[in-house]
């Protein structure tokens, strides 16, 4: 990756948690343009295909490649995360765990595995059906205030395991910095994924995504939100679901009105036009009960804003 990256940092730095105690894999200073290569890991998949068992597992799930440090990052910034590319290996993986995802019930106890070729024609995830590859990142986040943020569940205010197809090439990705240095970790690529994540696992994939950090002073975001070439995504985190969707079209509603001058009529009226709200991933808001780490409580939710509404 060195033809497209000024930093390479392999996926031996993978950790299990987001969290400024962590040793810090690389330190940069934000708005160079400098481009960082981030290689994830897909070793619990090939784990699961070969035993089908989870008592089996000798590698974590959901590794994330970091931390990095970014020099000037205090709390109330953000961080700008611009995804220029990833690449992906040959193959991928569908996997059912069993008692988790929205198809438990209909897949049963059984564990479902399967390897999944990619190559430039696309996806085989059948024998009849090749898609196109749309890569993104799973999981990616800063470190919270205290304590850990998971890369499993739930997602935080920092980010974590959101599972948001709009992470993907060509977008930027606004994190909040919560402590100093920011701490951002990036992990569990997918080669391809329905909104919504119904399975609890996507198309998973190992690959590396380049990115480059920019640093936002004072924006104080109170969760991540995304831009793309088309519309502004707001990520919504709350328990129950309700409260989810409103604090995501809050912060959009803020967006609109504090941040573009918006008269609130103005943006009531469009929001209530062409403001949509959909699921995020299915991880859920709340610390899920220990006794079933893989059952989610609350929701993530996202909220499109076309980019057109601002150019009028």
């Amino acid at each position: 990756m060195t033809d497209v990256a000024d930093h390479f940092l392999d996926k031996s730095h993978g950790k299990f948690s987001f969290s400024s105690r962590e040793e810090p894999a690389l330190r940069i200073d934000p708005g160079t343009g400098e481009r960082i290569a981030f290689e994830t890991s897909d070793a619990v998949y090939a784990e699961l295909h070969e035993h089908r068992d989870l008592d089996r597992l000798t590698v974590g799930i959901n590794p994330v490649t970091g931390p990095v440090v970014v020099a000037g990052a205090e709390p109330g910034d953000a961080l700008i995360v611009t995804i220029h590319e990833i690449r992906l290996k040959d193959f991928g993986w569908s996997v059912s765990l069993p008692g988790t995802g929205a198809l438990r019930d209909v897949m049963g106890p059984k564990m479902f595995t399967r390897r999944i070729p990619i190559d430039a024609a696309g996806v085989h995830v059948t024998d009849q059906h090749v898609f196109d590859t749309k890569p993104m990142i799973g999981c990616i986040g800063t470190a919270p205030a205290e304590g850990e943020g998971s890369t499993v569940m739930p997602s935080f205010a920092g980010g974590g395991n959101m599972d948001l197809t709009g992470c993907r090439p060509g977008s930027k990705v606004y994190l909040p910095v919560m402590v100093e240095g920011a701490y951002l970790s990036i992990g569990d690529i997918h080669a391809l994924m329905a909104e919504g994540e119904s399975s609890f696992v996507a198309i998973e994939a190992e690959g590396t995504a380049v990115v480059s950090i920019e640093l936002a002073k004072g924006m104080n975001l109170r969760a991540p939100r995304i831009e793309t070439p088309e519309e502004w995504l707001f990520v919504g985190l709350g328990n129950p679901v309700q409260e989810s969707i409103t604090r995501g079209y809050e912060d959009m509603f803020s967006f609109l009105v504090e941040d573009h001058g918006w008269t609130r009529e103005d943006a009531y009226a469009v929001l209530s036009a062409v403001g949509d709200s959909r699921l995020g991933g299915p991880t859920g808001s709340s610390t899920p009960d220990p006794l079933h780490p893989f059952n989610p409580v609350g929701a993530v939710t996202v909220h499109h804003l076309p980019k057109s509404v601002l150019r009028h």
